[in-house]
Parts: structure tokens; C-alpha cells; sequence
């Protein structure tokens, strides 16, 4: 591997985050899923959960996105969150409630997931009873839903910015950048 390319693998690492998270519930629409890894990838979100319910997760989902983030398979929505909360993250799921935050006014002090249901029904009763709360694209038109993909895209941009004005460019420790890249430069070779 050329030096150019290891010292641009190297970038993109020291601008992950590893304190905002995002966890994806029975999304089974093969271009949601893809356009959703591809989102946490741009915005430098290094860690994705997915809580399958026992279906398996395709291999080149995101058409390479995957390979830059590191995918967490859950069978279910309570050992996902009991996972994230004993590593010190807030849950909040995307819904529509009358009390949800806005991309703004969530709070990022801390450790935060954020929680995307499946196309059709949304978030689970069970991931709305885990959560601490909720976070919503606040809308002006008529329709009031987005698709879950744009809505990931519009929630992850400004959080991810809110994240780095506190944590610098990135916040991943110095052992699991080395570990990462080691992965990258086998995987490229």
C-alpha cells in the first residue's frame, strides 16, 4: 500500500466518532439499509448496530460502505440496548411524539444512539420502552414522515457536528484507530 493512500486511511480515522452510534431496527429494505451505512460512513459514525430478529445481514449491503464501519449484529432490540447502555450511551429512538428533540436541541454531552425503526412500522413498542427518549426532523410541509434513510441522513449530519464541537474532529482511542487500520490495509491488500 502506497503511503499517500495509508496516510489517508489514517485521516479518516482520527475524524471518527466513536460516541454517537446508530442502531437499526429490522430495516429490510435492502437500499434503505445500504443508504443508511453509507450516511454513518460519510459523517464518520464509525460503529452501526443492527438488531436482524434472526435474518441474516448481507455482505456487500452498502456497495463497500460496510467495509469502513464496523457492524454489530444483535438478535434482539433488549440485548442491543443493554449492550449499548453498559458502554455508557443515551437511547433515543427517530418518532414522531409531541415531546421528541430536534437535531438541535438533543442532548450530546454525552454518549448518544440514535434509533431508526423498520419501513412499515416504525420503531418497536419494546425500543420506545428502552429509550430515553425521542428525536424528530422537525418538518414544515404537509407530509410528515420521511423515509428512513433521509431521515438517518438529516438527524446524523447535525448530530455529528454537535458531537465534534465537543470531542475535536474524532474521539476514537489511539488502540482502536491501530486496529482499524490494520484491518483497512489487510483488507486492501
Amino acid at each position: 500500500m502506497r503511503e499517500q493512500r495509508r496516510q489517508k486511511l489514517r485521516s479518516a480515522l482520527d475524524k471518527r466518532i466513536d460516541s454517537l452510534t446508530i442502531v437499526l431496527e429490522s430495516l429490510y429494505l435492502r437500499h434503505n439499509l445500504s443508504a443508511v451505512l453509507r450516511t454513518a460512513e460519510a459523517f464518520g459514525i464509525q460503529d452501526v448496530h443492527l438488531v436482524s430478529g434472526g435474518r441474516p445481514v448481507e455482505h456487500g449491503v452498502a456497495r463497500g460502505a460496510e467495509k469502513w464501519v464496523t457492524l454489530h449484529t444483535h438478535e434482539s432490540i433488549e440485548s442491543c440496548l443493554s449492550e449499548l447502555r453498559q458502554s455508557g450511551f443515551s437511547i433515543y429512538i427517530a418518532d414522531l411524539t409531541d415531546d421528541a428533540y430536534t437535531p438541535e436541541t438533543l442532548p450530546v454531552e454525552s454518549r448518544i444512539a440514535i434509533l431508526f425503526g423498520s419501513e412499515l412500522a416504525g420503531v418497536s413498542d419494546r425500543a420506545k420502552s428502552l429509550s430515553d427518549g425521542a428525536i424528530i426532523v422537525p418538518m414544515v410541509g404537509l407530509t410528515q414522515s420521511l423515509n428512513v434513510s433521509v431521515a438517518a441522513a438529516c438527524i446524523l449530519s447535525r448530530l455529528s457536528q454537535r458531537r465534534r464541537h465537543i470531542v475535536g474532529e474524532g474521539d476514537l482511542s489511539d488502540d482502536k484507530k491501530e486496529r482499524l487500520l490494520s484491518k483497512w490495509i489487510q483488507r486492501h491488500s
